[in-house]
């Protein structure tokens, strides 16, 4: 396992004996992830679950302008994967589940855009607190890609089925007061005060019983860890996708900087 003094993609510390901060650190990517990035972010946050100190964790992007955008589209459009990992596998499923199977809460503190992937990220966390300048959206038929798994299935329980469709059908941008009102994060502040708003969350965490916490976190996610098995499916089927005419069109695409044509495969 990569050990956080070696991490290139994201840091990892620990404010206050109390709680982590994992920040995605790809800027000039707008906060993408490539293999390497997930490799590094699964590390983090295996360390901060073994680190008895770490009560909470806080998830959150480098700079202002993106939280994550989701998988590196341009890195998969001039490779055809999404670079080199150490297990050869490109394990986003594992931090998914990783997310929800830590019994801590993770809080995600979204500075900028969070799409396609980066949104998946989001949801994913217990708990959301947005900048004012924060967007949200989808970007996977746009580019070639999908997640059927929790991206979707649990995006519907948190939002109900019709806000999920219709954020996964129409593509769109959805601004910071738009995702408190469909419930996808739980409070807006300014941009200066996005990461004091994550860190009052988790003192308040880390002032509670960790026990409590972690059955009320388990309890939280037993009705829907059967999405899991779904997830399985998914991304089997991401995995063939992805790989097709179809899919690297849109990612040749976006790398273009030119409009997808999915015409011929309709």
């Amino acid at each position: 396992m990569i050990k956080p003094e070696e991490f290139t993609d994201i840091t990892y510390v620990v404010e206050e004996d109390a709680y982590a901060i994992i920040t995605i650190n790809r800027p000039d990517r707008y906060n993408s992830f490539r293999g390497r990035t997930v490799d590094e972010l699964i590390a983090a946050f295996k360390t901060a679950w073994a680190d008895k100190r770490v009560a909470a964790v806080i998830l959150t992007g480098a700079g202002e302008k993106a939280f994550c955008a989701g998988g590196d589209v341009k890195e998969r459009a001039e490779t055809g994967h999404y670079g080199e990992t150490e297990s050869g596998l490109f394990e986003i499923q594992a931090l998914h589940q990783l997310i929800r199977d830590l019994p801590k809460p993770v809080i995600a503190a979204v500075n900028g855009v969070a799409v396609g992937g980066g949104h998946v990220l989001h949801v994913l966390c217990d708990l959301s607190v947005a900048s004012s300048t924060a967007r949200f959206g989808q970007a996977g038929p746009r580019v070639g890609s999908f997640d059927a798994g929790y991206g979707s299935a649990y995006l519907a329980r948190v939002v109900g089925e019709k806000r999920a469709r219709q954020i996964w059908f129409l593509l769109d941008l959805y601004d910071a007061e738009t995702a408190e009102r469909w419930g996808l994060v739980n409070d807006v502040v300014p941009p200066d005060e996005l990461l004091d708003k994550a860190r009052e969350y988790a003192r308040k965490i880390a002032s509670y019983s960790p026990t409590a916490i972690r059955f009320l976190k388990h309890s939280f996610n037993a009705d829907t860890d059967h999405l899991a098995g779904l997830g399985n499916v998914a991304f089997a089927g991401l995995d063939l996708f992805v790989h097709s005419d179809e899919g690297m069109e849109g990612a040749k695409a976006f790398a273009e900087k030119r409009p997808p044509d999915f015409s011929p495969y309709r």
